[in-house]
């Protein structure tokens, strides 16, 4: 692969291919280990996340991380972490169809470098883009799916847990022993 992650980061920090980059204080590319047999990837960058310039800083990374280590025994800087669109859409909605093509080839580019074992898609919006369903989270976690060669296995988002849904916890407790199983054969 001749494109290296930097080369990408810095690409992404110049990007104007939508309306996206207008509001943002910094894109947010991704961070972790290149080599990473995990790779996470969520929606979008959130308020704490475009101001910092990392991906779940805030309190869902705070449980990812926990969960990542007491599911795991890994902390972040052993996977990968990255979202479906490289800069926060204003109020936290979701990102239009258009914004997610301009972020495609980026996410796809990172996905090619990293070459990771397993993708935990976190939450609806990225599990559906990925699988390019419709269906719902709630039936789609607790699955291997193969999405470009890669076992993807889609659990919560971790906003959902602090948003205190019931199971939710512990669902996604179990989608990491299963990612960690395919890590591990």
């Amino acid at each position: 692969m001749s494109k290296t992650i930097n080369l990408i980061s810095k690409e992404v920090s110049e990007c104007t291919k939508c309306s996206l980059a207008e509001h943002r204080k910094q894109p947010v590319f991704g961070t972790g280990s290149v080599n990473a047999d995990l790779m996470f990837i969520g929606e979008a960058p959130g308020a704490e996340e475009d101001r910092l310039g990392v991906p779940f800083v805030g309190r869902s990374g705070k449980l990812l991380d926990n969960l990542l280590l007491e599911e795991m025994n890994m902390d972040r800087s052993a996977c990968y972490i990255s979202n479906v669109v490289k800069c926060r859409p204003p109020e936290n909605r979701d990102p239009k169809s258009e914004e997610i093509e301009a972020c495609r080839s980026y996410l796809e580019t990172q996905l090619e470098i990293i070459k990771p074992r397993v993708i935990v898609t976190l939450g609806n919006f990225a599990t559906r883009l990925l699988l390019d369903t419709k269906i719902g989270i709630t039936k789609l976690r607790g699955k291997k799916y193969e999405y470009l060669g890669y076992s993807l296995i889609p659990t919560f988002h971790p906003a959902a847990a602090l948003r205190g849904r019931a199971g939710v916890i512990e669902n996604m407790r179990a989608d990491l022993r299963k990612a960690k199983e395919i890590i591990n054969d």
